[in-house]
């Protein structure tokens, strides 16, 4: 728990600090805890604050989420925006998508709760704002792999992005299991290949999505 330089923020830059205090405490506790159990409570704790002080900001730690997963695409886009540059092949594509996901678990994380309870905790304005900034996202990252990939067209490119997303979600889900399910893993056989690590298996599950484009481009040449 961190301890705020003013008890109530009146000015401008005060106000700025404080709602960046409660993003970053919110993430802190989403990276250490997993996203789902993370209450108000514990993020106006973490920013050392009351919850009502966090309620002046945000109207429910769905709220805070939603903006933290919009950030996170603007950030991926960023990191596959600065590995890819030019042509690649179609793996070594695969692998930078995988791996700038990896080096953002909370990010991951927050992937498998957006639509499936983020969105619906916050107002449609705010569900909006978040859609124009992941579209931006999304477009971005398009831009990209249009470049690395050349036979790839722009429909085809958001077609990998949200199967990417949506594989990088579930597979970090499986990847990092509670404890009690690791050790199910663990221990039963038949299980073993669920705990599988992140980055090889979506390598492999994003080098098939675009195996897949490629061959659609081949046959509609």
């Amino acid at each position: 728990m961190t301890t705020p330089p003013f008890q109530r923020a009146r000015r401008p830059e005060h106000k700025e600090q404080r709602r960046q205090d409660i993003l970053h405490a919110a993430a802190a506790l989403g990276r250490r805890d997993g996203v789902r159990p993370v209450t108000l409570t514990d993020i106006a704790a973490g920013a050392g604050v009351h919850k009502s002080a966090v309620l002046r900001y945000f109207a429910s730690r769905e709220a805070v989420f939603l903006l933290l997963t919009a950030d996170g695409w603007q950030d991926w886009a960023d990191a596959v925006g600065e590995t890819l540059r030019g042509p690649e092949e179609p793996r070594t594509v695969a692998t930078a998508l995988a791996a700038t996901l990896a080096d953002r678990p909370l990010f991951c994380d927050l992937l498998g709760h957006a639509q499936l309870s983020l969105e619906r905790g916050v107002t449609r304005q705010q569900v909006r704002d978040f859609k124009v900034t992941t579209l931006d996202a999304v477009d971005r990252i398009a831009r990209t792999l249009t470049t690395a990939l050349p036979w790839l067209d722009r429909g085809q490119a958001v077609d990998v992005i949200a199967g990417t997303a949506a594989m990088a979600a579930q597979q970090w889900q499986t990847s990092n299991p509670p404890e009690n399910l690791a050790r199910l893993y663990e221990e039963d056989p038949l299980l073993a290949h669920l705990a599988s690590e992140f980055v090889p298996r979506l390598t492999r599950l994003v080098t098939l999505l675009l195996a897949g484009a490629s061959a659609v481009a081949q046959g509609e040449a």
